[in-house]
């Protein structure tokens, strides 16, 4: 069976899926992996289709000390012991910048491109890229595909792209991107399955994690989001700040003397919940702790959110359903409760018993306004984007050939 391998690689971590090509449409999971601990702990895992568990092994530093080598390792193993030779890899790719509205077939144009976006994303991008060389190096035939979070808001109107900032500089890319949409684009179909009657309505979709965000869907699409320029806005996150006076960034550099390197370094690795808790960036911590610091932190989080949730809804012209997903949003009762109770004004009711079920309807009959949990599925949307990439290529090249 013909394979297309998912690569959605972080700053620690390289998560990896395997899908069979069923029909010309049609996929089917077969591996779901990750490689973490990168540089510290570095630890394979990966289970079938079935859940049973295919491999569980450690590694040296040395043996896995970056991205790179973790992604060759991770290929090595499928080649080696599941016999996967894949016909196309997809990636996701935080940063598409102005010039990439959709999936794009790799080529070292389109890596020099996102090279340039590295500042606009320094946790993510070089991450991103690093297997995609190393993929490359290796087997430059094999075809690769880049999947963007920020294409999904690509749609939005010129009122919602726009920093109140002279157009020059919106000429040269500086504008409202929004990330996360390869989850909000998964959310966004996934609905019109299980929640047909609320899909081309006015939807909030809170991707809640260690990285978090809002978007404003309307008809399936987005609107609006969160996050703008950087993936640092918005939502207080596991260490980024969220929304933050542009002012205080002059202080840290005028008055406490910080470089441009070090106020980058505090803003992507030492605020959020870890800078306001001074304990953890994990909300299950947050949680087990009886430390004052994590209860604030715990309570600027689901304060933000309510904040937040109100200015989409005013961008939506009203609210039909709000939608939870990501691993604080799909796995955390207690946090989906304190947020639903900061949107009763809106006219959600949670139903407790079915939240601490977990099943995907959490309101109540008489709630005004629907409450789900999604689990999102990014890798799933980059293997189709892949496919869709794979056939166009192939249908092209079958056209010229027959023109020909």
């Amino acid at each position: 069976m013909d394979t297309i391998l998912v690569v959605n690689a972080g700053s620690s971590s390289v998560k990896f899926q395997v899908f069979g090509l069923a029909g010309p449409t049609g996929l089917k999971q077969l591996i779901k992996g990750e490689i973490d601990g990168i540089g510290a702990r570095p630890r394979l895992r990966a289970a079938d289709a079935d859940g049973g568990s295919l491999i569980d092994q450690t590694y040296t530093v040395e043996d896995v000390p970056d991205v790179a080598t973790a992604i060759a390792k991770a290929g090595a193993w499928l080649r080696e012991t599941q016999k996967l030779s894949p016909v196309a890899v997809g990636h996701r790719v935080v940063h598409g910048g102005p010039e990439y509205g959709g999936p794009i077939l790799i080529n070292d144009d389109v890596v020099a491109k996102l090279n340039r976006y590295i500042p606009l994303a320094p946790l993510h991008q070089p991450n991103n890229l690093a297997p995609i060389r190393s993929i490359r190096s290796r087997f430059p035939e094999l075809p690769q595909v880049a999947c963007f979070d920020t294409a999904f808001h690509r749609g939005h109107n010129a009122v919602a792209d726009h920093f109140a900032i002279p157009e020059r500089l919106y000429a040269e890319g500086v504008r409202r991107y929004g990330f996360h949409g390869l989850s909000y684009e998964y959310v966004a179909g996934h609905l019109r399955e299980v929640a047909p009657q609320i899909a081309d309505g006015r939807v909030i979709v809170a991707h809640l994690g260690s990285g978090a965000s809002m978007c404003a869907l309307l008809n399936g699409r987005s609107v609006e989001s969160t996050m703008g320029f950087t993936a640092l806005d918005g939502l207080p996150m596991g260490t980024r700040p969220g929304q933050i006076d542009p002012g205080i960034l002059l202080y840290l550099m005028t008055e406490k003397g910080m470089s441009v390197e070090a106020v980058q370094k505090f803003l992507y690795s030492e605020c959020g919940l870890k800078g306001l808790s001074g304990i953890s960036n994990d909300m299950r911590e947050l949680l087990a702790s009886s430390d004052g610091r994590a209860t604030l932190a715990i309570n600027h989080f689901t304060y933000r959110v309510g904040l937040h949730a109100g200015m989409l809804a005013a961008a939506l012209g009203g609210l039909d359903a709000f939608v939870f997903t990501a691993g604080i949003g799909e796995k955390s009762a207690p946090i989906r409760e304190r947020i639903a109770a900061r949107l009763a004004w809106l006219g959600v009711e949670l139903d407790p018993a079915a939240n601490a079920a977990g099943g995907t309807s959490i309101g109540r009959a008489t709630s005004r306004v629907a409450l789900l949990v999604v689990p999102t599925n990014e890798e799933l949307m980059i293997a189709r984007h892949t496919l869709a990439i794979l056939s166009a290529a192939h249908a092209g090249s079958t056209t010229l050939k027959r023109s020909a």
